[in-house]
């Protein structure tokens, strides 16, 4: 299986950069990931935030294949511990699906559209956190979940 974490906009912030790719390269030895950076709009002063929303929301959508299962990483999603959300990434991995695809939305959020197509979400705190911030702590606990799966050491309960 193909894990694609979907993101809007790229981090500017070299030192996350390269704790993202540290996990990157440490997930790799369990699943294939892949990175994609949704390129910011430009010219959105003059653009409602529920019509920046949409615009944003149809460029992740034409990432995401028919048969991808997309999760939004959203503060109103499902809260998980870190053992419960390996066993969700275990169910996923069951279900034998190519691609799973989890997207963090822009500034405002997911458009009705995205919502609507998602097939889950889940919440990583109820507090909220900058997108550079989330892309980090996502991948490590995808990483950490790949190492609880394993039964490694990485997680101490």
């Amino acid at each position: 299986m193909t894990i694609k974490l979907l993101v809007i906009g790229k981090t500017d912030a070299s030192p996350l950069e390269k704790l993202i790719e540290e996990y990157k390269k440490r997930i790799g030895f369990y699943a294939k990931i892949d990175i994609k950076i949704i390129v910011d709009l430009k010219n959105v002063k003059n653009v409602s935030q529920q019509e920046q929303k949409s615009k944003e929301g149809a460029l992740l959508l034409k990432e995401v294949a028919e048969n991808d299962i997309l999760v939004l990483l959203d503060e109103r999603g499902k809260e998980y511990t870190s053992v419960e959300f390996a066993q969700y990434i275990q169910k996923v991995l069951n279900t034998g699906v190519k691609q799973c695809v989890f997207a963090i939305g822009g500034a405002y959020g997911f458009s009705s559209e995205v919502y609507q197509r998602a097939n889950h979400s889940c919440a990583l705190s109820k507090m909220t956190f900058s997108h550079q911030m989330v892309r980090l702590f996502f991948v490590e606990q995808l990483y950490r979940a790949f190492t609880i799966l394993n039964n490694e050491p990485y997680h101490h309960q």
